[in-house]
């Protein structure tokens, strides 16, 4: 059987001293973060937000439930393997690594086309230039850091120093636009309406996808894998969720106080930018910049994280790839992501709204083989017992997960025609 275990960044799973592993782990942290907080979960955000109200804080606590369980696993998997996520599909059901690489693949491919949308709307709003014009600065920005010699690096501090500005001005746009924090609250937990396709595209936005993998992939190429890693890998885990999850309620919280307030959001319309009027009228002028700060925060390295994550699954079908060919072949998938993104018609507000929702589609192919693994196959984890209630919690989301599928395949391609 295959195991990679490679350490592209020159970080090896034995002796690693105490530092590299804690960059490592903070590495893959900001890169499942900001993956998972990109522009489509903003834009999800202020477009449920508006349609939903309060009854959205439901889907905002389902997706992180969700999120903590398939993290958890994956991330957990992934180290005990020393295998990427194609390469323990394959080994669990043989051929089903290669069908889950072609899905993340496709589905990342989509995911950066909105991504660098998202961007291009970043820097609409805090500079005024023409999406397609930021759009395509952005791409080439990206295409910029894997060109570097010393892109692992670059990657790391990008997503990091980006992630953290995220965080900070998403918080004090929240304090400004107060929402009605107790209804948030009490609809979090007993919702007045529940839209499966809504909770799906959500989930799909934040651990749809390439996004499940792009932590556990980045632990992996630096090295931190193995039973000795096992406990810092599960805090790291732990540690993401619950920035993603803060970073995800705050956002809503902010887009919640607007829509509370009586002001009237587009959502649909071809130049429609539900997140960016939220903000415009949370704080004026200056609430529109720092839209465009957070927007373009978000998307950059969203498309670094896409573009990342989706072609460390081709290794699936070239096992000898060097570091090198990996960053060459990522320029090139940022490269097709741009090209399809001048070309396409459809409101980049709607695709990212879209995307999402396929990512969620995508989600419950995956989860079942690696839950399969590790009720199945403690061979690959070197006879590692896994914890029965993790993998049951495994099987019962993973359901959900199908079950959400199948009710919302329909209204999430409606999405695309959508007027």
């Amino acid at each position: 059987m295959e195991q990679t275990s490679t350490a592209p960044d020159g970080a090896a799973s034995g002796g690693m001293s105490a530092k590299t592993r804690r960059g490592a782990l903070i590495a893959a942290i900001f890169l499942m973060a900001t993956s998972a907080i990109g522009p489509g979960f903003i834009t999800q955000t202020a477009t449920f937000t508006t349609r939903l109200g309060s009854a959205f804080a439901f889907a905002i606590l389902a997706s992180i439930l969700i999120d903590f369980v398939v993290q958890l696993n994956i991330w957990r998997i992934v180290t005990l393997t020393k295998m990427r996520a194609s390469d323990i599909a394959n080994a669990a059901i043989p051929g089903t690594g290669y069908v889950l690489a072609i899905l993340v693949i496709v589905g990342g491919l989509f995911f950066n086309i909105g991504n660098i949308g998202g961007a291009g709307l970043g820097l609409n709003a805090l500079l005024g230039l023409d999406p397609k014009l930021g759009g395509s600065i952005s791409a080439l920005i990206a295409i910029g850091i894997f060109l570097s010699h010393r892109a692992g690096v670059a990657i790391d501090r990008v997503i990091v120093v980006a992630g953290l500005m995220m965080i900070v001005l998403t918080v004090y746009v929240a304090l400004v636009s107060q929402p009605p924090v107790g209804d948030a609250f009490f609809q979090t937990f007993l919702p007045s309406t529940i839209d499966f396709a809504t909770i799906t595209t959500i989930v799909g936005g934040t651990v749809g996808g390439y996004i499940t993998y792009s932590g556990a992939h980045r632990l992996l190429d630096k090295g931190t894998v193995g039973i000795e890693n096992l406990g810092a890998v599960n805090r790291a885990a732990l540690t993401g969720i619950a920035v993603t999850g803060v970073m995800r309620y705050v956002l809503f919280l902010a887009i919640l106080g607007v829509v509370a307030s009586g002001v009237v959001i587009d959502v649909t319309g071809a130049g429609a930018n539900p997140a960016a009027q939220a903000f415009q009228a949370a704080a004026g002028d200056v609430g529109m910049r720092i839209f465009g700060a957070i927007f373009w925060a978000a998307a950059i390295t969203s498309v670094i994280g896409a573009a990342y994550t989706s072609v460390s699954f081709v290794t699936v079908f070239k096992k000898d790839m060097t570091e090198r060919a990996r960053n060459i072949a990522t320029v090139i998938f940022i490269a097709v992501s741009l090209f399809f993104y001048i070309i396409i018609t459809t409101p980049p507000a709607q695709m990212l709204v879209f995307v999402g929702g396929l990512n969620g589609l995508i989600l419950p192919i995956g989860l079942t083989i690696f839950i399969y693994a590790g009720w199945a196959r403690s061979d690959l984890m070197g006879g590692y017992r896994y914890p029965r209630w993790l993998l049951i919690l495994g099987a019962l989301t993973c359901a959900l997960t199908w079950y959400m599928g199948y009710k919302s395949i329909g209204p999430i391609f409606a999405l695309l025609t959508a007027a």
